[in-house]
């Protein structure tokens, strides 16, 4: 499994929503920076993802976006393989 960083604040409603979302696909560690209480991080987010909103996140290298993208990846099937939690056919 990939691992997942979330940018987010206290008071995001989109961050809970993100969140619950991965732990509903089996993400258990999630590694979550509050902006709010580190303007630091928020730079940091802002210089790596060019956007200012929370909640941003990455998985793996791979920056996501927001909460619309997340769930955008889930209803296209598209979030389990970016997760690395799809069995390959392959190997079966």
């Amino acid at each position: 499994m990939q691992r997942v960083k979330i940018y987010g604040a206290g008071w995001c409603p989109y961050c809970t929503r993100a969140e619950q979302l991965l732990k509903r696909k089996g993400v258990q560690d999630i590694d979550k920076v509050n902006v709010d209480e580190s303007p630091e991080e928020r730079q940091k987010m802002m210089a790596l993802t060019g956007r200012r909103t929370v909640p941003q996140i990455f998985i793996g290298d791979h920056h996501v976006g927001g909460f619309d993208e997340l769930a955008s990846l889930e209803r296209a099937h598209e979030l389990d393989a970016l997760l690395g939690t799809t069995e390959n056919p392959s190997l079966a």
